[in-house]
């Protein structure tokens, strides 16, 4: 069974998008969709799920940082899918807050994952700021 975590903690019971009783809409995107066609329904979503159907397709990761920044989306943001270990600390930095883990993932060591590395270089969602911006203040 998948394991849901969310903020960095383990979800007990998540609610899938077919049995969903939270208010508003589960908006889905799949890797092909655009942010685009569903930016005025974003105000309402109960969350939006983006979908790794594969664990190298990487389009979900500019999908995340789209809605975060483009769009100001800020609600929860759940991958969903393929969604592993060595993702998380990625997909936290383009602003995902909630991950569906793949079948078989070991808990314990997914949420390690988000502190695989101490410090990112670039500017992201999660640090607006670059890294030697940050030093030079």
């Amino acid at each position: 069974m998948a394991t849901l975590i969310k903020e960095r903690r383990v979800v007990a019971n998540p609610s899938q998008p077919s049995d969903a009783k939270e208010p508003g809409e589960v908006i889905r995107l799949e890797p092909q969709d655009d942010p685009a066609s569903v930016a005025a329904r974003l105000p309402t979503a109960a969350r939006v799920e983006v979908n790794f159907p594969k664990f190298g397709d990487g389009r979900g990761y500019s999908i995340a940082r789209l809605l975060r920044e483009r769009y100001g989306y800020k609600g929860e943001l759940r991958a969903v899918g393929q969604v592993a270990r060595d993702n998380l600390y990625f997909m936290e930095q383009c602003g995902f807050d909630a991950f569906l883990l793949r079948d078989g993932e070991d808990v314990e060591q997914a949420l390690k994952g988000f502190n695989d590395f101490s410090e990112g270089y670039q500017a992201s969602v999660a640090r607006p700021v670059p890294l030697f911006r940050r030093r030079g203040a």
